[in-house]
């Protein structure tokens, strides 16, 4: 292939990134996927912040993966300081699927708390996949502060990051499942079924809990 092809190859996929049409847009972050090139890492973070359509960013975040981690860690590192809520989400979700766990310092306690629920769910997933071997439980501790936020979706996202983690989240649970709060008492009931029973529907499992601390229980064996 000449320079000169390359460089029109390149222009193309450029333009086809910010093309307004979707179909464009994927295919142009697959070609870049295929055929990698570090020219193209800021491009695709840059979109990754403002791509409206969900089934983009997952191939923007793909060709992202396919891109040497020493040259897109820190530059999506960067993007978790973003005051763009999508930008800190995309990043956040790129890095679990890139899974170096260089990025885990950055997985910060303001990040899992984050006000905006997206950003939220997505640094749980990828502190579960980044977390060193040994922090597990320091990390459950910190994820069980986010027990009974959000609607059905979010504590279904909580519940599956805190039994990825294993046995570890018995204690944390235990703890939960007596606060004050009787939302945090069935989120951490709930979660608890998942992880005993993890053929259980979530949906089953934290109605199941709401009965529970309404006739005043702990779900923990008396």
């Amino acid at each position: 292939m000449t320079m000169q092809k390359q460089d029109t190859d390149t222009i193309r996929a450029f333009e086809g990134l910010a093309d307004s049409h979707s179909s464009v847009r994927l295919r142009a972050a697959m070609a870049v996927g295929t055929t990698p090139d570090p020219r193209f890492i800021g491009k695709l973070i840059e979109r990754c912040a403002i791509e409206p359509e969900f089934h983009v960013r997952d191939m923007l975040t793909w060709a992202l993966t396919r891109h040497p981690a020493s040259m897109t860690v820190p530059e999506l590192l960067k993007e978790l300081r973003s005051e763009r809520a999508q930008a800190r989400s995309q990043a956040l979700h790129t890095l679990s699927k890139i899974g170096d766990r260089r990025a885990w310092p950055a997985i910060t306690p303001a990040l899992l708390s984050d006000a905006d629920d997206e950003v939220a769910r997505s640094a749980w997933r990828a502190a579960v996949v980044l977390v060193p071997e040994g922090e597990e439980h320091e990390l459950a501790a910190v994820l069980s502060t986010q027990l009974g936020r959000g609607e059905r979706e979010t504590q279904l996202s909580l519940s599956r990051a805190l039994v990825a983690l294993g046995e570890v989240i018995v204690p944390t649970l235990s703890a939960a499942m007596t606060h004050l709060d009787p939302r945090v008492r069935a989120h951490a009931i709930a979660t608890e079924r998942l992880l005993s029973d993890p053929d259980t529907g979530f949906e089953f499992a934290i109605e199941e809990a709401k009965r529970v601390v309404a006739l005043g229980g702990s779900g923990k064996e008396e």
